[in-house]
């Protein structure tokens, strides 16, 4: 199965800019038929904006953008250019603009419009969708803070932490890094932690 990047969660922010008020909202979605139903959502709360430009993109799907009336390839194609960059998938992002009287020019337009995306990305944060293998980590305190390190070195997540006679981690790593990594435990600890797989997941988890 395929890796790739998708938006964490639901996420909004807002500038101004001359006046002109700019809400930048991102929405994970996996459909088109979702995407646009989040668009249609955003014309219907802000019948009274003056524009709802918005992009999306699906993975093995479609790709579409929209300026909503501003000058053509001053908003939807900036937004799409700022979700490409991003390495998101299944997600829709729309930026709404209140007109604020000042007239902001092509290259102010594209500006507004990426800033726009860009602070809804950054606010739902991102996720890698990918093959995790799950870890069963049973290791002493002694190495405890160690096991951390070499997890968020190899890529990995620590998902539940037990303390009892010793400490007990549930660690995800990709798929790839899973024997390497179980390797690199005994390795760094002289055998003092030995871990095992006990299953795999297909799913996205924070990365940012």
């Amino acid at each position: 199965m395929e890796e790739y990047l998708v938006p964490t969660d639901f996420g909004e922010d807002e500038f101004y800019e001359k006046k002109s008020h700019f809400i930048g909202r991102l929405w994970p979605v996996e459909t088109e038929e979702a995407a646009l139903e989040k668009i249609q959502e955003m014309k219907k709360q802000h019948y009274d904006a003056t524009h709802n430009c918005w992009a999306y993109i699906i993975r093995d799907g479609a790709v579409r953008f929209s300026d909503d009336g501003e000058p053509g390839g001053t908003a939807g194609m900036p937004m799409l250019q700022v979700l490409q960059r991003e390495g998101l998938y299944n997600c829709v992002c729309v930026v709404t603009r209140y007109f604020g009287g000042i007239l902001l020019g092509a290259g102010g337009l594209v500006r507004a419009y990426t800033k726009g995306a860009k602070i809804a990305v950054d606010a739902a944060g991102k996720s890698m969708k990918r093959v995790w293998s799950c870890l069963y980590v049973p290791c002493p305190y002694t190495f405890y803070e160690r096991v951390k390190l070499e997890t968020a070195a190899w890529g990995g997540i620590i998902r539940s932490t037990e303390f009892g006679a010793e400490v007990e981690l549930e660690i995800l790593v990709p798929e790839a890094q899973a024997q390497p990594f179980l390797d690199r435990l005994i390795d760094m600890s002289a055998a003092n932690v030995e871990g095992m797989e006990t299953g795999k997941e297909y799913r996205a988890f924070p990365v940012e």
